[in-house]
C-alpha cells in the first residue's frame, strides 16, 4: 500500500530519480491495482455471505417470533377447552405443558437468532465501508496512474529532445550557413560582371541607335538614299 502513495506522490523534479530508482513503476503500479482489484472481489464475496446470513438470520427471528405465539395461543386454547368441559383439566394441563415445553425450544432459537441478526446488522455497514472505501481507493489511483503514465512519457520526450539538441553543433551549423552566404554572394557578382562584359562588346551603332533611336535610324536611310541619287546624275 505504502509504494502506491510513495509512488504517486513524486513531484515533477523527482521524476527521473524514481523512474531509475524503481526497475519499472508503471508495472508495479499495475500489479498492485490487480492485486487490490482481487482483494475487492473476495471482499465483496465476504459482504454477499454476511448479508445472506443476516437475512437468514431476520427471517428466522420473524418465524421463531411467529411460532413462539403461536404456541402460545394453542396452550391457551387447550386449558379453555378445559374450562368449557371440553377435555379434563388433567389432559388439558398434560397437552399444555408440551406445548410450553416446545414454545421454550422455538424461544431459546429465537434468542438465539436475534443475537446472530444483532452481530450481523454490526458487521454488514462496516463491511459496506470498507468496500466503498476500496472501490474509491481504487478508483483514484487508477487515475494516478493514466497521470504517472503520462509524466513518464513527457519526462522520456523531453529527455530524448534535449539529448537530440545536446548534440547538435551550433557553430558547425553557423560556420556552414556563413560558407553558403559568402558563395551566393559571389555567384550574384559574378553574374554582374558577365552583364558588364556584355556591355561592353555593344557596338557603337548599336549605342548611336540606342541613344538616338528611331529617328537616328530614320534619318541615315535618308541620306544614304540621297546619295545613291546623286550617282545616278
Amino acid at each position: 500500500m505504502n509504494i502506491f502513495k510513495r509512488l504517486f506522490r513524486i513531484g515533477s523534479a523527482e521524476a527521473h530519480s524514481a523512474v531509475d530508482k524503481l526497475e519499472n513503476p508503471i508495472k508495479m503500479t499495475e500489479q498492485g491495482i490487480r492485486d487490490l482489484k482481487k482483494d475487492l472481489d473476495s471482499s465483496l464475496q465476504a459482504l454477499a455471505e454476511v448479508k445472506a446470513m443476516q437475512i437468514r438470520a431476520r427471517n428466522d427471528v420473524n418465524n421463531f417470533r411467529s411460532k413462539s405465539k403461536d404456541y402460545e395461543n394453542k396452550a391457551m386454547l387447550v386449558i379453555q377447552k378445559a374450562q368449557a368441559g371440553s377435555m379434563t383439566e388433567a389432559e388439558a394441563d398434560e397437552l399444555a405443558a408440551e406445548i410450553l415445553s416446545k414454545k421454550a425450544e422455538i424461544d431459546a432459537d429465537f434468542a438465539r437468532a436475534t443475537k446472530e441478526k444483532e452481530l450481523f446488522d454490526q458487521k454488514v455497514p462496516a463491511l459496506e465501508t470498507n468496500v466503498k472505501k476500496l472501490r474509491s481507493n481504487i478508483s483514484q489511483w487508477e487515475n494516478e496512474l493514466k497521470t504517472l503514465k503520462a509524466r513518464v512519457k513527457v519526462s522520456e520526450s523531453t529527455q530524448r529532445l534535449n539529448k537530440q539538441m545536446a548534440n547538435i553543433d551550433s557553430s558547425s551549423t553557423v560556420a556552414m550557413l556563413e560558407k553558403m552566404k559568402t558563395k551566393v554572394d559571389e555567384n550574384e557578382a559574378l553574374a554582374e560582371a558577365y552583364g558588364d562584359i556584355a556591355d561592353s562588346n555593344e557596338s557603337l551603332d548599336s549605342k548611336i541607335d540606342s541613344a538616338l533611336g528611331a529617328e537616328a535610324k530614320g534619318l541615315s536611310a535618308l541620306e544614304e538614299l540621297k546619295a545613291k541619287m546623286n550617282k545616278g546624275n
